[in-house]
This record gives structure tokens, sequence and C-alpha cells, in this order.
């Protein structure tokens, strides 16, 4: 009995490819691009060479695309595939997935910023207090926060130019002042989990400048980086120094955020009852640790 190769998995992606286009080319009319409707036409959709001339590619690439045939796309032709063919954010997503191009989100003209959390979003980071909770996106700008994630981080605010990355933050101040006890081996994880993102991103300006700016001002996270190990994300118990509260032990959960695929919800739960009564004091929930009104009360 011969059993049949394997297919990969661009061999497997292109037919779906080519029915995914033929699918949406068929449900944008001539009158939606602003085009006469012609004589003659079999079909209410665009044409394969109106798709192409509105795009402003070349007809047999188009055609060759739509057949899924192995040819590269680059992501500036992909933008303009999806802008004729009118393709939302989930689409423009799936187009870019089915023709192994890396996705970046918020590219489409007029779409809100990858980088932005909506109301809705920062009701529930708020309503979590007194457990410390932040919006990360997989590079660890800090894209959404509350109260007390700011007591217990405060560094974070005081950067210069308002920059507000924890990986820039840790690698750029004095390791005497750094918030994590055991600093080496937290910062090593952090790195191999942000070149494990890396992986999807490579290429892209705002990765690239990131990873080289950051190496430059700091040789010990170009060290970090050149080791190239890799780490998925995960919950981790660490435990974070702080100048007014002392030593408290939390324990990391991740949640995703819907619209946000590249970003993650991190909430900060304390691993024992006096990190707890610690951390509680920096939301103002609780006595402070020497008996003194919370420090959120008696910062005002």
């Amino acid at each position: 009995m011969t059993i049949p190769a394997r297919r990969s998995t661009g061999d497997r992606r292109r037919p779906e490819l080519a029915a995914f286009l033929r699918g949406r080319r068929a449900r944008v009319t001539p009158a939606d691009v602003g085009m006469p409707p012609g004589l003659r036409r079999r079909t209410p959709g665009l044409r394969r060479e109106e798709v192409a001339q509105l795009a402003g590619v070349g007809v047999t690439w188009y055609t060759w695309l739509e057949q899924g045939r192995p040819i590269n796309a680059s992501a500036q032709v992909l933008d303009a595939v999806a802008r004729t063919l009118r393709l939302d954010a989930a689409e423009r997503r799936h187009l870019y997935h089915l023709a192994e191009v890396p996705y970046v989100p918020g590219r489409e003209d007029g779409a809100p910023g990858v980088d932005a959390i909506g109301p809705d979003v920062q009701t529930m980071l708020d309503a979590l207090d007194p457990l410390p909770a932040v919006v990360y996106n997989l590079r660890y700008d800090v894209l959404g926060d509350n109260a007390t994630y700011r007591g217990l981080f405060p560094r974070l605010l005081r950067m210069p130019g308002g920059v507000r990355n924890a990986l820039w933050t840790l690698f750029t101040t004095d390791p005497a002042t750094c918030p994590i006890v055991l600093r080496e081996s937290e910062l090593k994880i952090m790195v191999a989990t942000l070149r494990a993102s890396y992986g999807g991103h490579v290429g892209e300006p705002a990765w690239e400048s990131f990873v080289r700016e950051l190496c430059r001002v700091s040789p010990e996270f170009a060290a970090m980086w050149a080791s190239g190990d890799v780490v998925p994300p995960g919950p981790r118990l660490k435990t974070f120094r702080h100048p007014d509260i002392g030593e408290v032990r939390m324990r990391t959960q991740s949640l995703s955020v819907n619209g946000m695929p590249d970003s993650r919800m991190v909430v900060y739960v304390p691993g024992d009852e006096e990190s707890r009564r610690r951390v509680a004091t920096l939301a103002g929930d609780g006595p402070a640790a020497d008996g003194e009104p919370s420090l959120t009360r008696r910062r005002r």
C-alpha cells in the first residue's frame, strides 16, 4: 500500500485562499466601487481583471493568487486587494493567514490603533482593584492599567519621554531599584517570551526598532536576546519588592482581549494572605503595614 505524501501547510491553505477570494469578489458589485455595470456580465460581482485594476496589480498575478498558485504576496499588495474587496478586520486577518504573510493589525485605513483599549476594557481593569491588572501588547507596552498596578510599579509612570514599557523600564533603570526580587532569572524569561512573539513579527518596523534600540541602550538585554531562548507566556509566581509595602508574592494570570489578538490582560493575584493585605493598601482598601492609613489616602 502506498502512503500519500503529506501535504504542506501551504498546499492546504492555497485552495482555501482561492475559494475565499472568489467568494469575496462575487459579493462586490461594480456599483460598489463606482464602475459601470457593463454588458454580458455573467455574475453580479467584479471580474478578476477589475479587481486587479482597482488594486493596482497585474491581472496575471491576481489570477494566479485567486487560483491558489504558489506565488509570494507582499503585505502592501494584500492591503490593496483587501481594500478593493472591502474586507473587514476579521476577513483581512484571514486573508493574510491564508497567504502566509504576517498580519499587522491596524494597518487598514481608518482602523483604530491596535494599541488602544476601549472604555469597556478600562472599566474591567478598574473593577479588578485591589488586584493589580494591566493590558500589555506582545512587546510589553502598557496599553492600560488600574490604580493598584500603578501603585505597585510607580517607576513606569516616571519614565522619560512618556515611555511605558515594562521591559524598557526594567533594563534601563538601576538594578538596585528593580521591583523584581529574582531579577536576572525573571528578565531572561521575559526576553525569551518576547523572542517567541517576535517570530511572528520579523521585519515589522515597530518590532525591529524596539529590539534594536533596547539592544543599543542595554548590553544586558542584548546578551539575553542573543541567546536565542524562547518560551511561551504562562502563569508564574513572582516576588516583587516595593519601597513602601515591602515584598509581595504574586501569581500572574493572562486573559485574552477581544479585538486585540496581539495583547493580553495580566492580573496579579496575591500568593499569600500577607501579600494580599499589603497590596490592598496600594488601592486604599486596608491599613498600611505600619498601621497608618493606606498609601493611596496618605498621598491625596
